[in-house]
């Protein structure tokens, strides 16, 4: 005998295919707002299971299941947002968002062939590794904000709902969050212009040559790099253009093995640094007029699980 919360033997759920429909928007939107696939896998996978904690009868109560999924989910990265800057102070050197792949990477085998939520991840402006480094300087109740009226369209009552704040607060929270854009400059130049310079990168970096790199670099450019304690990487910001080619010339005299490949990286043109078929490093730009303003070098493994070649696609946790 079945329960009315459970389907009968061998019958499909019906509302099973509705609801798991809403999972490309919600991993969109934990991804924007955590700045992480693999944490926004976990809040997804956490927002179904209070889902499925309710009885058949909770479930069709609710008039719009979508919107249920979607306060859930950012009510979620709020409560982690909220923790994630204690978190960030015992962390080893700078924190960069983890690189995101284009989905081609994923489906032509190279992260070993299977379904992956890169796959799911809407390609645009809200997803480039400027704006996500933008985003992080945000307070968490602005993001959210922002993330749910300006890339998501929700309204201002519908984001006062899920932030607990007055719709007048939330506008407010959103406006602040777009000044901080515009002060960063976190908006890239033609697509042709940024691809031909970080080309250009590349086989100045793989010919060492200094004056090479010091003519794409801006002047005041700046290289993070994020290591996360478990690999070599510099642990300040290192400023200024000719430092930065001096620094890169160096990792390429020290790891002479490295293959530098041209890949898409959170929608834009970024290189992937490969050891053996494994990669190592993964640099995303920022190009705001004609040369390299900024350079996000991430080595944490723990953050490169989608781009791991060779070897098994699925991300493994620290003990």
């Amino acid at each position: 005998m079945t329960t009315p919360s459970e389907p009968g033997p061998g019958r499909p759920d019906p509302s099973l295919s509705a609801i798991m429909s809403e999972r490309r928007q919600l991993i969109n939107l934990a991804y924007r707002l955590l700045g992480s696939l693999a944490d926004a896998e976990d809040v997804v996978q956490e927002t179904y299971a209070r889902w499925y904690a309710m009885s058949r009868q909770q479930q069709e109560a609710i008039a719009s299941p979508g919107a249920w999924l979607t306060k859930v989910a950012s009510r979620v990265c709020l409560d982690l947002l909220g923790s994630a800057r204690a978190r960030r102070e015992s962390y080893v050197g700078e924190w960069i968002p983890e690189p995101l792949p284009d989905r081609t990477e994923w489906i032509n085998g190279r992260g070993g062939g299977t379904a992956d939520p890169a796959d799911r991840i809407t390609l645009d402006e809200s997803i480039n590794m400027a704006f996500l480094v933008v985003l992080e300087s945000m307070t968490p109740a602005e993001r959210v904000a922002f993330i749910l009226h300006e890339v998501f369209r929700y309204s201002f009552v519908e984001v006062a709902e899920i932030v607990g704040r007055t719709p007048a607060a939330c506008r407010q929270l959103a406006s602040s969050a777009r000044r901080r854009l515009r002060a960063a400059e976190a908006f890239a130049a033609p697509a042709d212009l940024r691809a031909g310079l970080v080309r250009d990168f590349k086989q100045a970096w793989e010919a060492k040559d200094i004056h090479a790199l010091v003519g794409l670099l801006d002047p005041g450019a700046t290289m993070i790099a994020d290591g996360g304690g478990q690999v070599s990487a510099a642990l300040r910001p290192i400023e200024g253009g000719e430092q930065i080619a001096r620094y890169i010339v160096a990792i390429a005299d020290m790891a002479p093995n490295l293959t530098i490949l041209e890949r898409t990286v959170n929608g834009q043109p970024g290189l992937v640094a490969q050891r053996d078929g494994v990669t190592v490093t993964v640099a995303a730009f920022d190009v705001p007029g004609d040369r390299i303003k900024r350079i996000w070098a991430v080595r944490n493994p723990e953050k490169l699980w989608p781009w791991t070649v060779g070897q098994s696609a699925e991300r493994v946790r620290p003990s």
